[in-house]
């Protein structure tokens, strides 16, 4: 098994990696990397082609 890279921010976790699904269906791999420490929430994303770093996370509605 491959280690994830240690989350900089909190050094507790570790960036779990997240996939997604486009508009067309068609699978978008590492979408976002996520801290697995819950008390930290430090996270990765690319939304429409921009980088986006430390977005608050929230429970879907879906």
């Amino acid at each position: 098994m491959d280690k994830f890279p240690q989350c900089l921010k909190c050094s507790k976790g570790v960036l779990i990696p997240l996939s997604d699904y486009g508009r067309d269906g068609s699978e978008i791999r590492f979408k976002a990397w996520v801290c697995s420490n819950p008390e930290c929430g430090h996270n990765i994303r690319i939304d429409n082609g921009e980088v986006s770093i430390g977005k608050v996370i929230k429970q879907s509605e879906k």
